[in-house]
Order: C-alpha cells, then sequence, then structure tokens
C-alpha cells in the first residue's frame, strides 16, 4: 500500500476533516491536546473558513475546524513551509477566533474558549526539544493562570520528534508518528492496528481509496511545496555564489572568504524569520552560533 502525506494540507483536511473522519478527529484531538486522556466525546466539523465579521479584518482559511460538545472551537493547522510571520499568524487566527464569536448585543458571557492546534514540518522553538508544547496567559513573574483565558495554543514539531515503532507507548506516539511517517510506510504497523481510529485514518490516506481528481489535487499541492522549497534553496545557493565572486574581485583570498561571509550573513538575517537556526546553518555554511547571535 501507498499513503497519501498527511502533512499535506489537501490529505490533512481529507483525513481529519471529512464526513468519515468524525472519530478519527476525536482520537487525535485527544492524543493532541489531553494526552491521550478521552476528554473529548462529541464534536461538529465545521467549515474551516472563518469570514470576518468586521468588514477590515483578514479573512483565513484553516486546515480543520471543529466545536467540541461543550462548546469549546478546536482550529487545526497543519504547516510545511516556515513562512515569514507565522507566529503572528496563529496568534492573529486565534484571536480572531475568539473575538468574532459574538453579534451585536451578545454578552461576553457567550464567548468559548478557542483552542489552536498547530502542527509544523520544522521547529519552531529551537531552545526546546519537547514536542508538544502549550502556551496559556500567566502572571509574568508568579506564573498563576489568568482567570477564564480564553485562548490557548498548542504547537506539534514533527522534526522534534524521533521514536522508532517498537518506541511507540501512548496515543500521542502513534499520532504524532503516523503525521510524520505515513508516507513512508507500505503496511499499517502491528502497534498502531489496535487504535481503530488510527487503521481508519490509514485506509483513507490509502492511494487507492482516491479518485482521480483528488490523486491530481494531491500531485498539485506537493509540487507546490517542492517547489517554494527549490526557489528558496535556489536563492540561497545563488546568494552564495554572488559572496564567492565578490570575494574574487577583491583579489586575494581572504577577500573571498570575507565575501562569503559577508552574502552568507545577509541571507541568513533574510531567513531568520523563515527556518531554525539548524536549517539556516547547513545552508548557508554559518555555525548555530552565528545564527542565534543574528537573533
Amino acid at each position: 500500500m501507498r499513503f497519501i502525506n498527511p502533512k499535506t494540507d489537501f490529505a490533512f483536511k481529507k483525513i481529519f476533516g471529512s464526513n468519515e473522519s468524525k472519530p478519527i478527529l476525536i482520537s487525535f484531538l485527544n492524543a493532541m491536546i489531553y494526552g491521550g486522556i478521552s476528554t473529548i466525546t462529541d464534536l461538529e466539523i465545521i467549515d474551516p473558513y472563518l469570514p470576518s465579521k468586521v468588514a477590515y479584518l483578514k479573512d483565513s482559511y484553516l486546515d480543520v475546524q471543529a466545536k467540541l460538545a461543550g462548546g469549546q472551537i478546536v482550529i487545526i493547522e497543519m504547516q510545511v513551509l516556515n513562512v515569514a510571520s507565522f507566529a503572528k499568524r496563529v496568534v492573529y487566527n486565534t484571536a480572531k477566533a475568539y473575538s468574532t464569536q459574538l453579534f451585536r448585543g451578545q454578552g461576553y458571557s457567550k464567548l468559548k474558549p478557542v483552542i489552536a492546534l498547530t502542527i509544523t514540518d520544522f521547529e519552531m522553538f529551537d531552545h526546546d526539544q519537547e514536542v508538544i508544547s502549550q502556551f496559556l496567559f500567566k502572571e509574568k513573574e508568579r506564573l498563576f493562570e489568568y482567570p477564564d483565558p480564553g485562548m490557548e495554543m498548542i504547537f506539534i514539531e514533527l522534526p522534534k520528534f524521533n521514536k522508532q515503532l517498537d518506541q511507540l507507548e501512548t496515543l500521542t506516539d502513534k499520532w504524532v508518528y503516523f503525521m510524520k511517517n505515513a508516507p513512508s510506510l507500505e503496511v499499517v504497523p502491528s502497534t498502531m492496528e489496535t487504535v481503530s481510529e488510527i487503521q481508519q485514518a490509514f485506509a483513507i490516506a490509502n492511494e487507492t481509496n482516491l479518485n482521480a481528481e483528488e490523486l491530481k489535487d494531491l500531485e498539485d499541492r506537493e509540487r507546490y511545496i517542492l517547489d517554494q522549497q527549490g526557489v528558496l534553496i535556489k536563492g540561497i545557493e545563488e546568494g552564495l555564489a554572488q559572496g564567492r565572486e565578490e570575494g574574487r574581485e577583491e583579489g586575494r583570498e581572504e577577500g573571498i572568504a570575507l565575501g562569503m561571509r559577508e552574502k552568507a550573513l545577509e541571507i541568513a538575517r533574510q531567513l531568520l524569520n523563515v527556518l531554525d537556526n539548524q536549517t539556516i546553518s547547513q545552508t548557508t555554511g554559518l555555525s548555530v552560533e552565528d545564527i542565534q547571535n543574528l537573533r
């Protein structure tokens, strides 16, 4: 069997946001938000498009959106490319989903909590190696929580998850492994067969269950992501080549080295909001310490 890549937005919506996905999404959210505890028992999958009720606010389009039985709203986004200002976008979408719940004349007591679950295929927090990070409003010095904060942001950083199949213990482990490794698998692993919802997810992700139009949409999206990554790499290579040429024009070896380093630093500055420190280091030849100093 071949499985589609759940990290692309098309596949993610297909697996977690379709009409047959309700039990899959419940299991996934219990794993990602509540550590595998069966806290969510029911939900409604709703249109993830967030049209603004205020004329001057930007519209948003999320991968999946759900309303839990208690009224809480969960907005879910899978992000492959670390685009500029992505962290700000997550905050904006979370605040917008919270603030645009009310119509004119409704009291603030009608507001329901919003949980923003963001899965990234890149590292967002370089200084920390935990796979899952949760953010709440807290007092700065004494760290007690704000009463009824209303908003919570949870991040799953897939590159930080390194467990192998025989190391999967929790429901959370199994779902994160599915998100990261499904395209490289040829069968459903025996260690994951005990979770019926993950079996259903694999069934939806099986390429043989897609029609020709769906396969084309998937291929177009994957090609777009590869093209964007290629543009980034090409820009880096051209920048470094320009640095070498500027060094040669200096007419001496130290000039070449200086020209290359200056160009690498210039490129690295442009990538600070796009890539993590390790990736910038690998692509520019600068040390991780150099990148951290630029930040």
